[in-house]
């Protein structure tokens, strides 16, 4: 299924009997798949309103905000997500975000050998 009818499908869903944060997790992850990642961020924040403990939410959500040019606030996910996952014990994904986390910390660095 392509991503736009995946879109389509699961918006079907929204307010209904099944809404709640695998649902939105599903449709953030449809709408970064089909390039629309400030409708991804919107969805990921919503699922973890619902679901703060969600490890995978936490990382997509930083996975978004990078792909919406938003590495600050993505830095911040990462982070963030990194503390619930170890709190809980999901070692992959903190592992996961920890070299996230690393990546953007480098990025943001300033050259140390121009001056």
């Amino acid at each position: 299924m392509d991503s736009t009818a995946q879109i389509t499908r699961l918006s079907a869903m929204l307010g209904g009997p099944h809404d709640g944060p695998l649902l939105r997790f599903g449709l953030g992850n449809a709408y970064l798949q089909a390039g629309q990642p400030a409708e991804a961020v919107a969805q990921y924040r919503d699922c973890l309103q619902r679901d703060s403990l969600f490890s995978a939410a936490w990382k997509q959500l930083g996975k978004a905000l990078v792909a919406d040019g938003r590495p600050d606030e993505a830095l911040g996910a990462y982070r963030q997500g990194h503390q619930v996952a170890t709190d809980k014990g999901d070692i992959q994904a903190a592992r996961e975000m920890a070299v996230f986390i690393r990546r953007l910390e480098k990025a943001r660095a300033p050259d140390a050998t121009s001056d």
